[in-house]
């Protein structure tokens, strides 16, 4: 296998345009081309544009609300992966606006890492019940889905709020302004569905694409796979991730969650219903759908594509119209310690990655005092 060094020697040789954008839709692959600092060593005519591969960052806020009143309200004991615990919602100052201010109310939230652990605190509180706040994209919602199919105790509610990821780059194909022109798609989720799910792109829409992993070695050779097609004329899906993505994904995931899950329209927070990019529990799962057995707290009106906080950019983020720290509030009032937007909040969300790699420049504030 070639080195990182070699491919970026490749890369570098060839003609590029003035100017191409290649988005990388997964938040992971984000972190390593930041950490890694890739886009330094590339050629300065190659944009490297984040994509909407946070699921953090795009879980509907109506979802985290009802979350956090279940928390206060129904006396049950709310799980979730850590990052989700910060998430804002738009709600009063003198109100809990998440499920770490929940938790700090008198609330009984607690973070876990896997399914797993949410069925081990259901079963240690047989008397309770326990609701998981099933935030994530396919990679997630597979060990979910499995749980469910292997028999989840009785007392463990799932509040879904999963999404599948392709539905929102064809959203963003279809849109007639992508924003890219060539795709780097994420290896986690081809692992689990399989590369298959990504051909719809250069088939369709004639964008070059590759599947890549997470070392400086797999993102270079996918970044030289969709210059070269570009250069070349020739749109295909590469698998750059032999060692993990095979033909067809991981079929036993894929069996659990077709047994456990339907498909339904999901709502993406600050950009609105996407099709098919939902998933919700089968009918026959009612015993552990949150949903089902416990009172609702959506509010309609949250269901709308503005709801991020005033000010923040996080949904155009999202989608790869600006960079993070194009946002009005990036670095300003928007910080990981005092996160205003979610995209500052994960791991995986753009603005908290480039607040770690020293990023400090605010370019929005920058053109605002230039114009005064």
């Amino acid at each position: 296998m070639s080195t990182a060094a070699e491919w970026l020697e490749r890369i570098r040789a060839l003609p590029l345009p003035p100017t191409i954008k290649v988005m990388n839709v997964c938040g992971g692959h984000e972190r390593s081309i930041t950490t890694a600092g890739l886009r330094k060593a590339i050629p300065s005519n190659i944009e490297l544009v984040p994509g909407p591969g946070c699921p953090v960052c795009i879980c509907p806020e109506e979802d985290i609300y009802e979350a956090i009143q279940l928390a206060l309200h129904e006396g049950v004991i709310l799980v979730a992966y850590g990052d989700m615990l910060r998430v804002p919602v738009n709600a009063p100052k003198s109100e809990p606006r998440s499920l770490e201010q929940a938790k700090a109310a008198g609330a009984d939230v607690r973070p876990i890492a896997s399914p797993l652990e949410a069925a081990k605190i259901a079963r240690e509180n047989p008397t309770r019940k326990v609701v998981f706040l099933a935030a994530g994209f396919e990679t997630t919602t597979a060990p979910a889905a499995a749980l469910l199919a292997q028999g989840a105790p009785a007392n463990l509610l799932f509040l879904m709020s999963g999404r599948r990821t392709w539905p929102a780059v064809e959203m963003l194909l279809g849109s007639g302004q992508p924003g890219f022109e060539a795709l780097i798609a994420p290896g986690h989720v081809a692992t689990v569905m399989g590369p298959e799910e990504w051909e719809f792109v250069p088939q369709q829409h004639g964008i070059p694409t590759a599947v890549a992993g997470f070392a400086p070695e797999s993102l270079l050779a996918a970044l030289y796979s969709v210059l070269r097609q570009k250069l070349e004329g020739k749109c295909f899906l590469d698998n750059c991730y032999p060692q993990v993505v095979r033909p067809g994904g991981n079929a036993t995931a894929k069996r659990y969650i077709d047994q456990t899950m339907d498909i339904n329209d999901g709502n993406w927070r600050g950009i609105g219903p996407i099709p098919a990019s939902g998933y919700v529990l089968k009918p026959q799962y009612a015993v552990n759908d949150s949903r089902v057995q416990l009172p609702s707290y959506t509010e309609m009106s949250r269901k709308r594509a503005g709801e991020m906080p005033p000010g923040c950019d996080c949904a155009r983020v999202v989608l790869g119209r600006i960079y993070p720290n194009e946002c009005r509030l990036y670095g300003a009032a928007c910080t990981p310690r005092h996160p205003i937007g979610p995209c500052m909040v994960s791991d995986e969300g753009a603005c908290r990655i480039w607040w770690a790699d020293g990023v400090r420049e605010n370019v929005w504030q920058g053109r605002k005092a230039q114009d005064a």
